[in-house]
């Protein structure tokens, strides 16, 4: 394992790429079963559970509003017994930490667990989802999947997905995640075929495996982000998900097998356009490989 680079902590501000796309559907090469009706719901019907995953057809990559940096951020968390991020940047839709490609990094694996979050749902529809990938941060092919949660007429529903260059949709695959579900994910790229993974070992048939192929994807970041997606108006409402805690992260460059911490890494607080906090990440855990992200505000 590499050594930590030495360099200035940045109060930045990044236009992150939003990892939700256009489509919806389950891809031909991914084996998994679909659930039809959704969990965390009080028994909705059929006809409900379709209106809510066609209400997320929608969603779109692009339009976001100008990124801020956020005032005094650097020293958020300067005591505890974490692990500082070396940069310290602010997103309008991302939260978590992204390793990049300062020194000439490309990265060839990324994996990343968690439990399922809890979400409170208002009358107001919103979104938060929580994932892994290999680029997006500073490139536009995405290669990602996890887990995304929707708040439609006031009613939780949960789904796993992934999403490939250069379609950039989302493919959902399993609608009976819970909360509480054991998840863990992975994207692996082997010269120009990437495996995505997610696994739901609480309810087996989210899982599922997908090859997809592209020649001209970057590879020049790996990221573990709770993302608020974007639809045709703009960044959506972020979903009351409480918090989520990303932990057994592991990244691979070049020959180096490492975690979050190995490489050069930034970690993204969400803000508003306004500047107010939306989802907070905490530093990373002693070991580098997990953190938290709090829920502040929806939007």
């Amino acid at each position: 394992m590499h050594h930590r680079l030495r360099r200035l902590v940045l109060i930045g501000s990044i236009a992150c790429v939003p990892a939700l796309g256009t489509l919806l559907g389950v891809a031909g090469t991914a084996t998994a079963s679909t659930a039809t009706t959704p969990a965390g719901t009080s028994s909705p019907s059929a006809q409900a559970a379709t209106a809510a995953r066609n209400a997320i057809k929608q969603l779109v990559i692009g339009e976001h509003g100008n990124n801020h940096a956020v005032s005094g951020h650097a020293l958020a968390h300067a005591t505890g017994g974490g692990v500082s991020a070396l940069n310290q940047v602010s997103s309008t839709n991302w939260a978590g930490y992204a390793d990049d490609s300062t020194g000439g990094h490309t990265y060839s694996k990324i994996t990343g667990n968690w439990t399922e979050p809890s979400a409170s749902c208002t009358s107001t529809e919103s979104l938060a989802a929580f994932w892994i990938g290999i680029d997006g941060y500073t490139s536009s092919s995405v290669e990602q999947d996890g887990t995304l949660i929707e708040c439609y007429r006031s009613a939780a529903y949960y789904y796993t997905w992934w999403e490939m260059y250069p379609s950039n949709a989302i493919q959902v695959v399993g609608s009976s995640v819970s909360p509480g579900d054991a998840i863990s994910t992975s994207v692996t790229k082997s010269g120009s075929s990437y495996k995505l993974t997610v696994t739901d070992s609480t309810h087996p048939a989210n899982s599922f495996s997908t090859t997809q192929s592209c020649s001209s994807c970057a590879a020049s970041s790996a990221e573990w982000i709770a993302e608020a997606p974007s639809g045709s108006g703009g960044v959506e409402p972020l979903t009351n998900f409480h918090s989520w805690t990303a932990s057994g992260a592991t990244v691979t460059s070049g020959s180096t097998a490492g975690v979050i911490s190995s490489f050069p890494d930034d970690e993204l607080t969400m803000i508003n356009n306004s500047g107010a906090v939306k989802a907070q990440p905490g530093a990373l855990n002693g070991s580098g490989n997990g953190f938290t992200v709090t829920w502040e505000r929806s939007s």
